[in-house]
């Protein structure tokens, strides 16, 4: 079991501890904006906001994160309205779209560390865009600098899902958001971890992504 915080909501994830958390975060919560990309902590498509960081979450498990903060691209901002998401918008980034939710949590960690970042701090970024669309990324990165406003922490909220079956039903995430007298219980995810297809089989877009929807 593994208790934290995913987008100001406390969770407790009955999960085996080697779970990657990009797993417990897509198949588990239902969080689908993090990406599934290479599973080698390579391209960047999972990453997601730990403790202020950027972080690929396929290279990190439940179990090393009791007691984390956990930002993914649903939490950033609950109308898209986040300055990396509006310039991203304004710089016509998108291609293909499928690293733009771990390229705009990457962006979103390194303004919050520098609203001011150099050409090398930006350059250093990891991500992997394979459209190439890197100019333009830059772009929006000395924009969204620019319109950055003061951090405000968001309260905390609190949900509860009593099964998986639950976590990957409209009908359950409704009852979920209504909920709000203890914490979240995720339970296993039957038979999804070693199939690729199974992964996403079920599971269930709530459009709140970033900017495209898959």
């Amino acid at each position: 079991m593994a208790r934290m915080t995913v987008n100001g909501e406390a969770v407790l994830y009955r999960l085996d501890p080697s779970t990657p958390l990009l797993w417990a975060l897509r198949d588990a919560s239902n969080l689908t904006g993090t990406k599934y990309g290479c599973d080698s902590k390579d391209c960047g498509a999972c990453t997601v906001i730990i403790d202020g960081r950027a972080v690929t979450s396929c290279s990190v498990t439940v179990g090393e994160l009791d007691g984390a903060q956990i930002t993914t691209i649903e939490g950033l901002s609950p109308d898209r309205s986040h300055p990396v998401q509006q310039a991203w918008l304004a710089e016509q980034v998108t291609m293909c779209g499928y690293c733009e939710p771990g390229f705009i949590m990457a962006i979103a960690a390194l303004l919050q560390a520098s609203p001011a970042p150099s050409d090398e701090q930006i350059a250093a970024i990891p991500n992997i865009c394979r459209c190439g669309a890197y100019p333009r990324i830059k772009k929006a990165v000395a924009r969204a600098a620019k319109n950055l406003p003061p951090q405000a922490a968001a309260p905390a909220k609190v949900l509860v899902v009593t099964s998986t079956q639950d976590a990957l039903t409209t009908a359950g995430l409704s009852a979920i958001n209504q909920a709000a007298s203890s914490v979240a219980v995720i339970e296993g995810v039957a038979g999804a971890m070693g199939d690729s297809s199974g992964r996403e089989q079920g599971m269930i877009d709530t459009g709140r992504m970033c900017v495209t929807m898959w």
